[in-house]
């Protein structure tokens, strides 16, 4: 057990990063260093982040779909393919080597905010897709469903970039559609981790309280703002992200 403010402590950052993933993804980079910090080994850790993190996306999910910025019609072949995607991604954790990803990802991440900025235009208004919903299911759903579950930071970066630049959808709408999928591989690797046994419910109910505060806060000004909101959280996050893999790789 910890002590009573440490409990506290992983409240506030459960908030933070409600906030934070509601909006534009990228809360485990303040809520997995936060389990760390609170002694839990790396896989309880990992484990613990996703039983938090899933209760908060369940909460913006579920405020998207009534503010209707998820089409569950299109997105049901997404959502399966997500979820068998993420799950082998977990199991693979245990056999092949992420030391590669660890020193890809860094560079993508920066291109992809470094885009998202230089084009101001992008995803103020939905476009024509380029694909259709089943090709973005296979493609995606397939890709980003295993990177999530097998690695994982910066999966909602993708989510985002490939919903507006794919879909052609807005910013918006792309981070109701991002939400519901990365609840699809949250919700697979938690299976998996509980499976193992990797998880600790009272650190978990901790940082859910404080979950389910950071994402109805974020949710609401997504909601209400818009792109607005999303744009300088999304970059922000994307460089923030990709900083402290740098930072991880060389440490």
């Amino acid at each position: 057990m910890l002590e009573w403010w440490q409990y506290i402590l992983l409240a506030v950052a459960g908030l933070a990063g409600g906030f934070i993933d509601a909006i534009a993804g990228g809360g485990g980079l303040i809520t997995v260093p936060a389990l760390l910090w609170a002694g839990l080994p790396p896989q309880f850790a990992l484990g613990t982040n996703k039983l938090q993190s899933s209760c908060g996306t369940t909460l913006a999910v579920v405020r998207y779909t009534r503010a209707g910025l998820i089409e569950w019609s299109s997105l049901r072949l997404a959502v399966v393919i997500t979820f068998i995607a993420a799950v082998l991604g977990v199991w693979c954790v245990h056999t092949l080597d992420d030391s590669l990803l660890s020193r890809i990802v860094p560079v993508l991440l920066v291109f992809v905010a470094l885009y998202t900025a230089l084009n101001r235009g992008l995803g103020e208004r939905p476009r024509i897709a380029l694909i259709n919903a089943t090709a973005f299911a296979i493609v995606f759903g397939t890709v980003l469903g295993f990177y999530d579950g097998f690695f994982g930071p910066g999966a909602g970066s993708f989510w985002m970039l490939a919903c507006v630049l794919a879909l052609g959808q807005d910013l918006r709408t792309a981070t109701g559609t991002t939400k519901a999928l990365n609840l699809t591989s949250n919700v697979a690797s938690l299976i998996v981790f509980g499976y193992a046994d990797c998880l600790r419910w009272d650190v978990g109910a901790a940082m859910i309280a404080g979950q389910l505060i950071g994402a109805r806060l974020g949710s609401g000004l997504v909601v209400a703002r818009g792109a607005k909101i999303i744009r300088p959280i999304f970059i922000a996050t994307a460089l923030a992200l990709a900083a402290r893999l740098i930072w991880k790789s060389f440490a």
